[in-house]
């Protein structure tokens, strides 16, 4: 991790003094719940929304995953049966099951929550030790990125057979990943100014070359019209792909150059939600792309850095403050 952060870090010091203007943006009023985690220190990590509409995180460094009841307030967790896993990323499947990159131990791991039994999928490749952002396709693969091994990787979960395919790109730092209105996987190479795109039958991999060479995207998600939208940390932007053309838009955050625009998620509606990591407190940012104006508004904990979050069916987010060690549920009504 520490090297991953150095990488942005000096792409964005590399900004200098470049008068990097940013967009204007009106205020929010949003309703923001925060609910304090029960282990301390955990580090929420991911954020996840189950089928039943409950919240599930990865407590990171307290090697747990937990779940809220939004309708009450309570909150579950889980102990991982592996010391020190680190789980990191997380998705639920159709039926409930909650699965998470082990990020410190290199597995893949399945939470049943009506048992508590965790299974392991350990990955065959000594270099991939640091599985990331988990995703589900269409048919119920799971595919997922590994950081510092350079690695996306993809398991079946009726089998358990487990494929890892390289990125071209060297030191890439395979990130953030969603699946793409084609049913394409998209992933974020945050050590460079690349999204890939791997074909799920062949695992072949696509790169896109953004316009800004210091461009570091980290979280990337797609929206209704099929645009993928991409936070940059290292320059301050929002940025937005589009994978048929390869053309490229983007518009600098509100917070400015500095602000590490970090997770992202999109809305029923088509409006991009997405939080500012590095200024104090961290920000929930909207962006509407048919009028193309900001909104924000300040968590009020602080956030301490939300490194992801999601949008629910019903026009929530869900976050991870990772720093208070709190949930947040944002109603975007």
């Amino acid at each position: 991790m520490n090297r991953v952060f150095a990488l942005a870090f000096a792409a964005a010091a590399s900004l200098g003094t470049l008068a990097l203007a940013a967009s204007a943006a009106n205020e929010l009023k949003l309703a923001i719940k925060e609910y304090d985690l029960p282990t301390p220190n955990g580090r929420p990590h991911d954020p996840a929304r189950a089928p039943d509409g409950a919240l599930w995180y990865t407590a990171q460094l307290a090697n747990r995953l937990g779940r809220l009841d939004p309708a009450t307030g309570i909150i579950r967790e889980f102990p991982l049966k592996t010391a020190n896993s680190g789980p990191h990323g997380l998705v639920a499947d159709a039926q409930g099951n909650i699965w998470f990159t082990a990020n410190y131990a290199g597995y893949i791991g399945k939470l049943d929550p009506k048992t508590g039994g965790v299974t392991e999928y350990k990955i065959p490749e000594p270099r991939a030790r640091d599985p990331h952002t988990p995703v589900l396709d269409r048919k119920g693969i799971l595919w997922f990125t590994v950081q510092g091994g350079n690695y996306v990787g993809r398991l079946d979960p009726e089998t358990g057979a487990m494929r890892l395919k390289e990125v071209p790109t060297a030191n890439a730092v395979p990130y953030g990943m969603v699946v793409g209105a084609d049913g394409a996987i998209y992933f974020c190479e945050f050590g460079g100014n690349k999204i890939g795109r791997v074909d799920p039958a062949t695992m072949e991999i696509k790169e896109y070359v953004l316009p800004e060479g210091g461009a570091r995207p980290r979280r990337i998600t797609v929206a209704p019209d099929g645009l993928l939208y991409y936070t940059d940390y290292a320059r301050g932007y929002l940025g937005r792909l589009d994978p048929k053309t390869g053309r490229v838009e983007e518009w600098a955050s509100p917070g400015g150059p500095r602000s590490r625009p970090y997770g992202i998620a999109v809305a029923p509606d088509g409006t991009v939600w997405y939080s500012e990591s590095g200024v104090e407190p961290n920000t929930i940012v909207r962006f509407d792309p048919r009028t193309r104006d900001f909104a924000r508004e300040d968590i009020p904990s602080g956030g301490g850095v939300v490194r992801n979050l999601v949008a629910t069916p019903d026009f929530k987010l869900y976050l991870a403050c990772s720093g208070v060690n709190k949930l947040a549920i944002v109603d975007l009504r």
